[in-house]
């Protein structure tokens, strides 16, 4: 389906009542394309971990807004340009012309896919079904990972620390329950590190997919690795299909404001004297989650940091 597109360009601090005024009008939809950084927290609720690499920021942002291109434009964008017109003697929009282009659907879901490279998380190469080994690469451990909706690449600072943790803590008797899977790499990494066995839950249906996809890939023989959707926290039926006292490890990489409700049901799935690696919590989350986490009857063992991220490793008593 072909679409007009209608764009321009305006002062940051007019993006808000510009948008108001194209609502007003009809228009249903817009896209706000700006150079200003993300923050940490705007980060974390990113659907995935691949954050590209942004210009600098020069106070000028584009509205666009697509009409479908089989329709009458006129009557709208004679509309857009009265209002707009209207606006200039309250507020300085900085808006020259409306610049028109014709556009088609694009497939958004896989556009992810030109930021995301084979890298290396210290001595793992982590790399997409769509890129190949190097021949100096055959010999290491190669992790085969495509996210697709889940979050997860291994790219993002807080996945990384979780990687490093459990590179310390994974032991061929290892249990693993992985709180918020996504695309399954913890527990494929773990798995590759000689776990035991893994269990992965989520509340995204799309990471089942995912899941299955990357245990292929890596080829993770099923019974290794079960995958399971349900909100933990709440959900008794889930805590029971997940068990008590079974895990030597949960890892959970989550935003702070989960992992807190979370880390006193943690403590009941972990064996005593067993391990609870955090991460998704940014510097000014770190007392909050600490707290929990003693609280529930942990006792802290190591602190790590990459960036503005911090990762929280605890042991239950035993």
């Amino acid at each position: 389906m072909k679409w007009n597109k209608y764009t321009l360009k305006t002062n940051i601090e007019a993006v808000d009542i510009i948008s108001a005024t194209l609502a007003e009008v009809g228009v249903e939809g817009i896209e706000i394309e700006d150079k200003q950084p993300l923050s940490a927290s705007e980060q974390a609720q990113m659907f995935g971990d691949v954050v590209p690499k942004m210009p600098k920021d020069d106070g000028i942002a584009s509205i666009s807004f697509y009409l479908d291109a089989d329709d009458d434009d006129e009557e709208i964008l004679k509309s857009v340009a009265e209002q707009l017109t209207q606006l200039k003697d309250f507020v300085d929009i900085e808006m020259g012309v409306i610049t028109k282009s014709q556009t088609e659907d694009k497939d958004w879901i896989n556009n992810w896919k030109e930021h995301f490279k084979q890298f290396y998380v210290d001595d793992i190469l982590i790399i997409p079904s769509w890129e190949k080994v190097k021949p100096q690469d055959k010999d290491k451990m190669i992790i085969n990972i495509d996210p697709g909706t889940a979050f997860g690449t291994g790219m993002h600072e807080t996945t990384q620390l979780c990687i490093r943790a459990l590179k310390k803590h994974v032991t061929s008797k290892t249990k693993l329950l992985d709180v918020g899977t996504g695309s399954g790499i913890l527990s494929i990494i773990a798995l590759k590190l000689g776990a035991k066995m893994a269990l992965g839950t989520d509340l995204d249906p799309c990471a089942k997919t995912a899941v299955d996809e990357n245990k292929e890939a890596n080829n993770i023989p099923s019974e290794s690795f079960e995958m399971m959707i349900g909100n933990i926290i709440d959900d008794t039926k889930t805590q029971e299909k997940v068990g008590f006292e079974k895990y030597d490890i949960v890892v959970a990489n989550i935003l702070a404001d989960i992992l807190i409700p979370l880390t006193p049901v943690v403590l009941k799935t972990l064996k005593p004297d067993g391990i609870y690696i955090t991460s998704g919590i940014i510097e000014d989350k770190e007392a909050d989650v600490k707290a929990a986490i003693i609280k529930a009857g942990m006792t802290i063992s190591e602190i790590t940091r990459q960036g503005e991220w911090v990762s929280i490793t605890a042991r239950k008593r035993g």
